[in-house]
């Protein structure tokens, strides 16, 4: 058997993550028939079928994912080395794919445009997903880091806080409660509340804080999304706990105030995670250390408007 290719790999690599034989060529810039061609290649090179073709969408045969499994590692090791070749005149060239669970992104891109400042031959993919999934690209070395809201429990996940993370609770500015100072939570049973949809991790937060205070509240209103919730919000439908990032703008604005709620805000930490291995990439070190060292001035957030 002639040996591998990385750019046979390559090609398998992104149809088995795209689960496309198309996606996979619009990936690479290459036509549909090319990559059929090379995964067909491919398969009599390694004599096993890797795709079932037959099912909608594609799907890796039990060959196929340990075929991937053994390509990603590879693919991984000559990326940490062409990472470490690019990077030996001090500046990082390539390009890092970085996973962020939402509301990172209100202040992830501030960090990567500064990041680039300093490195501005450094190539960023921004991922934005929800945690469990970005752990997993995380592990298949689909994604160089994550920014994310929880440490992992993962024992091949490095996890490192950079800044805090507040969730409030906010009202429309002419709501009656704005003006009211130490809230009880009790206080609260009746409002109408908007809440996140229902595998959130913000409505997962907020039913867990009301698990602690043994209140249940009137949820009339379920909305996908922050911007949605912010929307409904700001039209006098309800209150509503969201992260503080989400509504930055508004509350500068005027448009949104923060309810003065005993025990409130809440904090979680904002993580970067890595996986754990013995050769790290040069340039996801520097970005590591940067988000570390900078990301907390970015990801500061405001409590009250100016004058308040």
């Amino acid at each position: 058997m002639r040996d591998l290719t990385l750019r046979s790999l390559r090609i398998f690599d992104a149809a088995a993550s795209t689960s496309s034989f198309s996606r996979a060529a619009e990936m690479l810039g290459m036509t549909q028939s090319a990559v059929s061609q090379q995964i067909r290649a491919l398969e009599e090179e390694v004599k096993v079928k890797l795709f079932d073709t037959q099912a909608r969408p594609i799907r890796l045969t039990d060959a196929g994912r340990e075929l991937l499994r053994h390509a990603r590692l590879v693919l991984s090791q000559v990326n940490v080395a062409m990472d470490s070749l690019n990077s030996l005149d001090g500046q990082y060239r390539g390009q890092l794919q970085i996973g962020a669970v939402p509301p990172a992104n209100y202040f992830l891109p501030a960090v990567i445009a500064a990041f680039r400042e300093k490195f501005p031959e450094m190539g960023i993919k921004l991922v934005l997903g929800r945690r469990d999934e970005l752990l997993a690209m995380l592990n298949e070395h689909r994604l160089d880091l994550v920014v994310g809201s929880y440490p992992s429990s993962e024992t091949d996940v490095q996890a490192e806080v950079f800044a805090r993370h507040p969730h409030c609770l906010i009202a429309a500015p002419d709501h009656r409660m704005v003006a009211m100072k130490g809230i009880e939570w009790r206080e609260l049973r009746d409002e109408p509340f908007i809440a996140r949809e229902a595998d959130s991790a913000t409505r997962r937060f907020l039913e867990h804080l009301l698990q602690v205070q043994g209140l249940q509240v009137n949820i009339n209103l379920e909305l996908e999304g922050n911007e949605a919730v912010k929307q409904a919000v700001m039209a006098g439908l309800g209150i509503s706990f969201l992260s503080a990032h989400v509504f930055q703008l508004e509350l500068q604005m005027g448009k949104l105030a923060v309810l003065d709620v005993v025990d409130l805000p809440k904090w979680l930490d904002w993580c970067v995670m890595t996986r754990r291995e013995a050769e790290e990439p040069a340039a996801r070190r520097a970005f590591q250390n940067f988000i570390l060292a900078e990301g907390a001035r970015f990801a500061e957030c405001r409590l009250a408007r100016l004058g308040d």
